[in-house]
């Protein structure tokens, strides 16, 4: 027997921890697992509604660890397929919920949405639900301000390059995870060597342009640094995009490595600088601001 919710969950953010902690709860108080199912890939890449401008709060990984963290017992993924997705809402609770998992109880998010139907009102949502055996219960929008947190709001401040906003939406520090690649060593010229990073998910979301103070996890160490995402116009005119971060009092070799950041502060815009010697004089004081920022 179990508790579930379902939904994409992109981003684990404050609307669905609300989600996530009531499962838990009820589940805890009927002795009953609490169980997250969620589909992959994302239904606008099979389906492609706007597919070329899909990005992703959250790798799949990434969403299995925060669930597990927040106390969820069970983190069942369904594959995402065009006859899948052609599931009525009492479809997919009778041959899923019910028979393969032994769902008694759904969590519903206030903007929840089941199979292809399209409900008229929330009621008429929980009475599918009841009419399958199993118990509904809606929760209220999380709200931040005025406005309910949601995946979308997450995503433009991100790309607005305002991760203090995201981060109280998400509540944690939005981050990206890659590899190390080999770049053109101009900074390592200029005084501040940079690693350059190749994301392990291509459709994860970054955030936009600019210079951003970031905690580094590299080498089992937690290290402070500034990273720049854009173009490098300064050293690179039309160059491609790059994800670029400066590790402070740091001097080891970690090509080919793993390496996670995660973003604290934005510094300031990118631009073009009129001379490197400008540009040396902009990084020393990303340098300093970043380490004032970075508290442990």
């Amino acid at each position: 027997m179990a508790v579930a919710a379902t939904g994409f969950f992109d981003g684990v953010h404050l609307g669905h921890k609300q989600v996530i902690d009531q499962m838990c709860a009820i589940a805890r108080q009927r002795g009953e697992a609490s169980i997250i199912v969620t589909f992959w890939p994302h239904p606008r890449s099979v389906l492609q509604q706007d597919a070329d401008r899909l990005r992703l709060l959250t790798s799949l990984q990434e969403k299995r660890d925060r669930c597990l963290s927040y106390g969820v017992d069970r983190f069942e993924v369904l594959p995402f397929t065009r006859a899948f997705s052609r599931l009525s809402a009492e479809q997919f609770i009778r041959e899923y919920l019910v028979e393969q998992l032994g769902v008694t109880t759904l969590i519903l998010g206030h903007d929840h949405r089941l199979g292809h139907d399209r409900f008229d009102s929330p009621q008429q949502m929980m009475e599918t639900v009841a009419r399958c055996g199993v118990e509904p219960v809606r929760v209220e929008a999380f709200t931040n301000g005025a406005c309910a947190v949601s995946s979308t709001q997450v995503r433009s401040a991100l790309l607005a390059g305002d991760v203090t906003v995201a981060e109280r939406m998400l509540g944690y520090k939005y981050g990206l995870y890659g590899v190390v690649v080999a770049g053109n060593r101009i900074g390592r010229t200029l005084g501040f060597p940079t690693a350059n990073m190749q994301l392990y998910e291509p459709l994860k979301l970054v955030p936009g342009n600019g210079v951003y103070a970031v905690w580094v996890d590299v080498l089992g160490r937690r290290c402070k640094g500034v990273c720049n995402i854009g173009t490098r116009p300064t050293v690179a005119l039309g160059g491609a995009r790059t994800i670029e971060t400066h590790i402070l009092d740091f001097d080891e070799d970690i090509y080919g490595l793993d390496l996670r950041i995660e973003f604290c502060a934005r510094l300031r815009d990118e631009r073009r600088f009129d001379s490197i010697d400008q540009l040396k004089v902009q990084l020393a004081l990303d340098r300093q601001k970043a380490g004032e920022i970075l508290v442990a």
